[in-house]
């Protein structure tokens, strides 16, 4: 089986005065060596992410594996419907998330002490989380965020880039829009990612695909408001 996606929680940039909706795309991974989830979400997005494991007749306890780009509430919070997979996360994300940068507001508190009742593993550098799953340091937004790059036959090479690339914003203008690690950093990031992808899942925008060299997107960012 070769590897395969689906982003099955869709996510948005939206923000408004005092705060934003912090919705973050969820990508499963399917491959020969089980499926893998990247990114949980956050509480809001539980109902969506169950929906979208419903989809692919699959509950929280058939993932096998989940890798989290990094450790902000809106792409770690749903963890807790894993307790049976193994846990990807950076060590350099770990050490942060012990002592975050003053102006980061996003670390989840005790999510150190949760990611411990796991099968958790710490990665360095480069690295393989099965047949067609490639990991790599991505920072900037955080000094520990990673990208995981999918080889499918489909779609080419799709980069899983979490908060390295956000929104396409910061593709088109190659810049990091907002680092707690530094500009810089994220910046060198986005160029890697960029110049290796033929599709990208940014951390909170549809995903983008490159054509005549520059990246655009097919699907509309939107957002369904329901008043009760």
């Amino acid at each position: 089986m070769p590897v395969d996606y689906d982003i099955i929680v869709r996510g948005n940039n939206l923000s408004f005065e005092g705060g934003f909706f912090g919705l973050a795309n969820a990508t499963l991974v399917m491959s020969t060596d089980g499926p893998v989830l990247f990114d949980t979400g956050h509480y809001c997005n539980q109902p969506a992410l169950l929906a979208g494991l419903a989809r692919h007749s699959m509950t929280p306890g058939d993932i096998r594996a989940v890798f989290l780009s990094h450790l902000h509430f809106d792409h770690c919070n749903n963890i807790h419907l894993f307790p049976g997979a193994r846990v990807y996360v950076s060590r350099r994300e770990w050490d942060y998330a012990a002592a975050p940068h003053g102006d980061d507001p996003f670390i989840p508190w005790l999510i150190r002490d949760q990611l411990q009742k796991y099968d958790l593993e710490l990665i360095d550098g480069e690295g393989r989380i099965g047949d067609g799953m490639h990991y790599l340091p991505a920072p900037g937004h955080t000094p520990g965020s990673f990208a995981l790059v999918l080889e499918t036959d489909k779609s080419g090479r799709v980069v899983l880039a979490g908060d390295a690339i956000k929104y396409a914003k910061e593709a088109i203008t190659r810049r990091c829009d907002m680092a707690f690690d530094t500009v810089a950093r994220g910046t060198e990031s986005i160029e890697r990612l960029l110049a290796m992808a033929d599709r990208i899942v940014p951390g909170h925008f549809p995903e983008l695909v490159r054509r005549d060299g520059v990246f655009t997107w097919d699907e509309p960012a939107e957002l369904t408001l329901r008043i009760r």
